[in-house]
C-alpha cells in the first residue's frame, strides 16, 4: 500500500499543503508547522496563484532535497496540458522519491494509467458531470481532487453549496476525496469539510500565501484547527 493510501486509511482527515514554489525552506516550515502532506508542480502554469512551473530537469535536486525532509506522502503534478505529459518524466518520479502524482483527468494520458510505483490521484473541474467520477476507482485510483470552483471564483468565502458537492462525492466516487482550497479556506471551515467526508484539506497559494512567514502562520492555524476536532 502507497504512502497516501495508507495516510487516507488510516487517519479521519489530513492536511496537505500545495507548496505555492518548489522550494526546500518553505516544504521544511510546512512540514514543521503540521503538515501531514505535500505536493509540487513542474510543466505547468498555476493560476491560483500565477506561477509558471518550469521542467522536471529545473527542480531535481529541490525535490529531493525536499524529500529528504521527510517520510510523509510526496506527490507533483507534471503537466497542465494532455500535450504536455512525458513519459518519460512520468517514469522518473518514483525514483525521485515522489509517492503519487495529482493531474486533470482531461490532461492524464493513456500511458498514465498503468503502474508507475506511483498511487495515483486525478482532479475534476466544475465542468464535470460528477455521476462520471463513479468509474475511476474501477482504473485503481487512489483519491480524487475536487476542484471544481470556477476560476472566476477562486478566492471567494466557502458556501454550502460547495459543501454539499464536496459530501456528493465523498459519498458517491468511490474514492477518498481531497479538497484544495480555490476558496479562502478559513479555520473554522475544517469542521464542515469533515462533516462533508473529504479525507483532506489541500492548502494552496490563496491561503498559505508565497512567504514563509505567510504559509507558517496559515499551515499553524489550520493544523491547531484540525486537532481541536480530534
Amino acid at each position: 500500500m502507497g504512502k497516501l493510501q495508507q495516510r487516507m486509511k488510516d487517519h479521519e482527515l489530513s492536511l496537505f499543503i500545495s507548496l505555492p514554489a518548489n522550494d526546500a525552506v518553505l516544504a521544511k516550515a510546512a512540514l514543521e508547522e503540521g503538515a501531514d502532506a505535500l505536493k509540487v508542480h513542474f510543466n505547468v502554469g498555476h493560476r491560483a496563484s500565477g506561477t509558471h512551473f518550469g521542467s522536471l530537469d529545473e527542480y531535481e535536486a529541490e525535490f529531493r532535497s525536499i524529500r529528504e525532509q521527510f517520510d510523509g506522502p510526496f506527490g507533483v503534478v507534471p503537466s497542465g496540458s494532455l500535450e504536455g505529459v512525458s513519459k518519460e518524466d512520468i517514469m522518473r518520479l518514483a525514483p525521485l522519491g515522489f509517492d503519487f502524482y495529482s493531474i486533470y483527468a482531461h490532461h492524464l494520458p493513456s500511458f498514465m494509467l498503468e503502474n508507475h510505483g506511483l498511487d495515483r490521484t486525478f482532479a475534476i473541474n466544475e465542468q464535470y458531470d460528477l455521476d462520471l467520477v463513479q468509474s475511476a476507482s474501477d482504473f485503481g485510483f487512489t483519491a480524487l481532487e475536487a476542484s471544481i470552483v470556477p476560476g472566476s471564483e477562486y478566492g471567494t468565502p466557502l458556501s454550502f453549496a460547495d459543501v454539499m458537492k464536496y459530501r456528493y462525492l465523498a459519498k458517491h466516487s468511490g474514492l477518498p476525496v481531497f479538497i484544495p482550497s480555490q476558496r479562502r479556506f478559513v479555520p473554522g471551515d475544517i469542521a464542515a469539510l469533515r462533516d462533508a467526508g473529504v479525507k483532506a484539506v489541500m492548502l494552496g497559494a490563496i491561503v498559505v500565501g508565497k512567504t514563509e512567514d505567510e504559509l507558517r502562520r496559515a499551515v499553524s492555524e489550520f493544523r491547531n484547527a484540525m486537532d481541536r476536532l480530534s
